[in-house]
């Protein structure tokens, strides 16, 4: 791993980690890209570049961790004086019961998935299929908005249904953001919010992974050894990318549909999928 394959890595992780376009399959398009470019066999991910991939999206985190700081405190605060005072009828303490509750459900599916997610990491073909589905369910959700959403609010239902969305989207080329965005459109949520929840919804299980991951499965004695100066530059590159990525991405879901990233999905897809068969 050099400094421009993870700068180019921290922009593609900053970008795709909130378009529904998949951060994951992003991230093994990327490099694997990258390996065919230099000439390098496609093989399993060495720990260097696993490590690389929990610090780009530990830079993502911080970037909505700062967009979301007031709503993130608002939510605390009425968890606190809800618990205190026994009283759960505020929005923002319905909110963060959601995200708790989100977290526990995702974590319940996404566990699981975990063996097979890591073997998708160097089978970018499959990963290019997965986009593929990520893409018609953006399309169909889309459909489905344009008749049925009446601007709902989030419920128990739908977060709950969220949440399965997010679980699926362990693996690479369902997009986390693309799986749950479209599932609060098909529960008729309106479309800023479901964005706007979406995003919530990814702090508690990528600071989870950003902090039991490497404690797992991470060697420290084989750490001091990384290209520390390229890991630092694509962590603080996919933090400023993540940061301006939300700014605008949330202007973009109050104004236009979400299908132009369905159609990018599908051709993505099939492109990388094409590209990468039989290698």
């Amino acid at each position: 791993m050099d400094l421009i394959q993870s700068i180019l890595m921290g922009i593609v992780q900053g970008l795709s980690e909130f378009l529904p376009i998949s951060s994951s399959a992003h991230l093994v398009f990327t490099s694997n890209f990258y390996k065919v470019f230099k000439g390098v066999e496609i093989v399993q991910e060495s720990n260097q570049e696993i490590f690389l991939d929990i610090m780009l999206h530990l830079g993502t985190l911080i970037a909505v961790l700062i967009y979301f700081r007031k709503e993130i405190l608002e939510i605390l605060k009425a968890l606190y004086l809800g618990l205190k005072n026994k009283d759960y009828s505020s929005r923002d303490f319905k909110l963060g019961v959601y995200i708790i509750l989100g977290t526990i459900i995702t974590v319940l599916i996404a566990y699981p998935l975990n063996e097979v997610a890591g073997g998708l990491v160097f089978q970018p073909s499959i990963v290019g299929m997965l986009l593929v589905g990520t893409g018609i369910l953006l399309l169909f959700s889309e459909y489905w908005a344009k008749k049925h959403t009446d601007k709902k609010d989030i419920s128990i239902k739908s977060s709950i249904l969220i949440a399965i969305a997010q679980g699926l989207a362990a693996l690479p080329g369902f997009s986390r953001s693309g799986l749950t965005i479209s599932t609060g459109l098909l529960s008729g949520m309106d479309r800023t919010v479901a964005a706007r929840y979406s995003f919530l919804l990814s702090i508690p299980i990528i600071l989870g992974a950003s902090m039991v991951y490497p404690l797992v499965k991470i060697d420290f004695h084989e750490i001091i050894a990384y290209n520390w100066t390229a890991i630092i530059a694509g962590t603080v590159v996919s933090g400023i990318v993540g940061y301006v990525c939300i700014k605008y991405f949330l202007k973009f879901v109050s104004r236009f549909s979400l299908a132009v990233f369905g159609y990018y999905c599908l051709a993505a897809g099939l492109a990388t999928a094409i590209f990468f068969m039989g290698r």
